[in-house]
């Protein structure tokens, strides 16, 4: 019988399976077996031990977040500026001298027994060092030209606006009194080198004597200079700028003042008054430099060595002020005049005598490590800081009955600079070329504030009337330290002059018998630093200041209703410039050997320029110029509202206009 294919295989394997049932079957019984023969079997008893725990740490609560702490930065070694050093012991050599000290050593050691030993010196590890330079220049112009009319006075006041010409014209006067009037800002080593060897030559051969007529220049030089010095004279004290000038800086806290309310019957009295505040101006440069860039114990120059540190200290003003006499009554005849200060310090802080001395077994150093410069090192700050400021202001006032105040200048400008630069120190620094160190200060102030106060004719009050229209301040302070003393310089000596020679051709050279200068004693290895070219040092500061304060002012009453008790109070002066420049420059921690010319010169000019020529103003009387100046606003508006082009319309505004708010309170 045929069979289909699915039934003729399982046919086939049916009996292989039923094998397969019979293996299963089998393997069960024998697992057991094998079960039923191990708990027949004799087991060792287990060892007991008892373990001792100790629960040191309580178990908080849960703690949401896992608090992680990364690895300590890695620790970087920094040698700080120090004359403590560690002197490694001399161990002796192992020779028949050596035994010969101890002879029972001598007997003891075999005569077959050869001694052998490798030293190795550790040195340490010499910084580089790089140029420097830092070119910074701040400028601040600010012009506020005021234009006001309050009061009511139907008037227009149109005087002649003051040309800030002659004011740049008086300032290059002042400015020709220094012999280094306008410098140009060195961009090259080149440029630097040639700069500060003019300036010695400019120095040297100045002349008071060319200044212009009216200034007052004071002029002491020297190779060393010391001590403080005050418009011209030296004196044991200069005086503090807070003594003279304390303003309230922007920023500072006023206690608030709450609403006061009075409840009665009655009229409210109003004091009719009128305060003018147009001049309070403040012009501040603020700059110090602090060098510490380089220095050795003992520095050893191949070529020449030239040092100038110089102070050029101006102030010039013209304060010509021009009041009627109505109103020159309210000026206080205590009231303090424009004062000027010039206050000069020269410092120097001599380190030799601080220096290592040998003791009476000294050690010096058998080793030395250099670092090379090949070319020039250049370490250069020259700061620029510059105020123009224009307040010359325009304004008619009149009393209207009420409680009038204008502010129209109190304008603060300030520039700051403040730089400290410092790096490494040497042992010995061995310059193969010349070094050049100059320090510079330059200081200018220039004011004009020659104001016209002046009345319309029918001017009259029975108040109380003050008015101040000088009282201005100018503050030129600068001083210049040096570390390291006048007299560090003596001639170079033949074996520094050999150990620049062999670095000159590479490598680290021969010391030779620079290693036993006392200045060394007590060092391990020689730290040296050898510059094949030109060190080259210059740290200049100028600071100019320039105010424009020169106001024009009339006085009238109010058209439609006259006050005649109005209290007045003006003022057009109280400005303040200032400028303060402080330098600090290390030039040696020890001694310093020149091979060729050693030049130093220290020198200070201090300079007060008035001017005080009636030809640059012109006429000055003051009723004439504001009744010149005053037109009737009936006179403009009769004709030219009709035709709409005039100026005093309200709805003409020509593109041409310019700022149309004179106090500059709105668009500004």
């Amino acid at each position: 019988m045929s069979m289909d294919g699915v039934t003729e295989i399982i046919a086939h394997f049916v009996g292989h399976f039923h094998t397969l049932i019979e293996q299963a079957r089998m393997r069960e019984a024998y697992d057991k077996f094998l079960a039923a023969k191990a708990d027949q079997l004799d087991h060792e008893e287990l060892p007991f031990i008892t373990a001792q725990f100790d629960a040191r740490f309580q178990l908080g609560s849960y703690v949401p977040e896992l608090a992680y702490e990364p690895p300590a930065p890695e620790l970087v070694q920094v040698v700080p500026w120090s004359y403590v050093s560690f002197v490694p012991p001399d161990l002796p050599e192992l020779t028949s001298k050596f035994y010969a000290q101890w002879p029972a050593l001598l007997q003891l050691a075999p005569a077959s027994i050869a001694i052998s030993y490798i030293t190795k010196t550790i040195l340490p590890d010499v910084e580089p060092l790089g140029s420097i330079g830092n070119y910074l220049v701040q400028k601040i112009s600010l012009t506020d030209n005021d234009y006001f009319s309050v009061g009511g006075s139907g008037l227009v006041f149109s005087p002649e606006a003051v040309d800030n010409d002659l004011l740049l014209d008086f300032a290059s006067q002042a400015l020709s009194i220094s012999p280094i009037a306008d410098p140009v800002l060195p961009g090259s080593t080149d440029a630097v080198i040639d700069f500060i060897s003019i300036a010695l030559e400019a120095f040297e051969s100045y002349d008071p004597s060319t200044a212009p007529a009216g200034a007052n220049v004071f002029v002491t030089k020297s190779t060393t200079l010391e001590g403080d010095y005050l418009n011209g004279e030296l004196v044991d004290e200069l005086p503090i700028l807070s003594d003279y000038y304390d303003p309230a800086l922007p920023g500072e806290e006023i206690a608030p003042v709450g609403q006061k309310y009075v409840q009665a019957e009655g009229n409210v009295q109003i004091e009719a008054s009128v305060t003018l505040e147009a001049g309070g101006n403040t012009l501040v440069n603020a700059a110090t430099v602090t060098s510490f860039w380089t220095a050795a114990t003992v520095t050893a120059v191949v070529g020449s060595h030239f040092e100038l540190n110089a102070i050029i200290q101006i102030n010039a003003w013209m304060d010509e002020d021009a009041v009627c006499e109505s109103v020159s009554g309210w000026l206080d005849p205590d009231a303090a005049a424009t004062e000027a200060f010039n206050l000069a310090s020269f410092a120097r802080y001599d380190t030799h005598e601080e220096m290592r001395q040998p003791g009476d077994d000294p050690t010096f150093p058998k080793h030395w490590v250099v670092e090379r410069i090949d070319g020039d090192v250049m370490i250069v700050n020259w700061l620029q800081q510059f105020v123009f400021m224009s307040d010359n202001d325009i304004g008619i006032l009149a009393s209207s009955g009420v409680t009038t105040s204008v502010i129209a200048g109190d304008n603060m400008s300030i520039n700051q600079i403040s730089l400290f630069e410092m790096a490494f120190a040497y042992d010995l620094i061995v310059i193969g070329g010349n070094v050049y160190d100059a320090n510079i200060i330059q200081q200018l102030n220039v004011l004009f504030d020659n104001d016209v106060i002046g009345t319309v004719n029918g001017f009259t009050t029975t108040g109380n009337g003050t008015a101040s229209t000088s009282g201005n301040l100018l503050w030129n302070e600068a001083s210049i330290n040096n570390v390291g003393g006048a007299t560090r310089f003596e001639g170079l000596p033949d074996a520094y002059k050999a150990f620049a020679d062999s670095l000159a051709l590479g490598g680290k050279g021969a010391a030779g018998d620079v290693l036993t200068d006392s200045a060394f004693a007590g060092l391990g290895a020689l730290k040296v630093l050898y510059i094949s070219g030109d060190l080259i040092k210059l740290n200049y500061v100028g600071q100019t200041n320039i105010l424009g304060d020169s106001d024009q002012i009339a006085l009238a009453m109010n058209a439609l209703h006259p006050v005649a008790d109005a209290n007045w109070t003006l003022k057009t002066g109280d400005n303040a410039l200032i400028n303060v420049a402080a330098i600090s420059d290390l030039d040696s921690l020890g001694k310093t050997y020149v091979g060729g010319e050693q030049y130093s010169q220290d020198i200070l000019i201090q300079a007060e320029f008035i001017s005080a020529s009636p030809d640059l103003l012109g006429a000055r009387d003051p009723n004439a110029l504001v009744n010149e100046a005053v037109a009737f606003l009936v006179d403009d508006t009769a004709d030219d509202y009709a035709d709409g082009k005039s100026s005093l319309d309200p709805g003409y505004h020509p593109q041409d206009a310019g700022q149309t708010d004179g106090l500059q309170t709105m668009l500004a």
